[in-house]
């Protein structure tokens, strides 16, 4: 199916979802994303050491979600912004030893760096990004790491 734009609402009594193997995309090297093949889905990193660029947040796009499910353990994983939009929002790590903290990135802070241990990005650690406005990216998620836990937001 094309690419429909509407510039009314869309009413669905039965509701809408995303199913099928186009649902999921897999990254195993650095990428940076599009709106058009990348929001909406399921992202898969299994990429321990890449980077993943987020799309430049335009006008038209607020509300793009991009949604990361990290498939592999991390070891020097980064989820970043194009440097000119920030992070809002917060996520919580978790650690083997029963240690949990939330964390909230600061005004300048552009990506998060997953290590897989103190900064979290063990397998199964989840990251949604939403376009909240145009230079904002509003971030929630659980990451699980080990040892002494620390924030995972940096500034490039």
């Amino acid at each position: 199916m094309a690419r429909t734009t509407f510039s009314g609402p869309i009413v669905s009594q039965a509701g809408m979802f995303n199913a099928g193997s186009n649902s999921v995309v897999n990254i195993t090297a650095e990428t940076t994303l599009t709106v058009a093949a990348h929001a909406g889905k399921v992202i898969e990193i299994n990429d321990a050491d890449g980077a993943v660029t987020l799309a430049t947040i335009k006008s038209d796009e607020i509300g793009a979600t991009y949604t990361f499910f990290v498939g592999t353990d991390a070891t020097d994983l980064d989820i970043k912004t194009d440097g000119t939009d920030k992070f809002v929002g917060s996520v919580v790590l978790a650690v083997n030893n029963g240690s949990i903290k939330a964390f909230q990135p600061g005004a300048t802070n552009d990506v998060i760096s997953l290590n897989g241990s103190t900064t979290g990005g063990d397998k199964n650690s989840y990251v949604q990004v939403t376009a909240l406005a145009t230079a904002e990216y509003m971030v929630q998620g659980v990451l699980i790491g080990s040892g002494t836990i620390a924030t995972p937001f940096a500034d490039s």
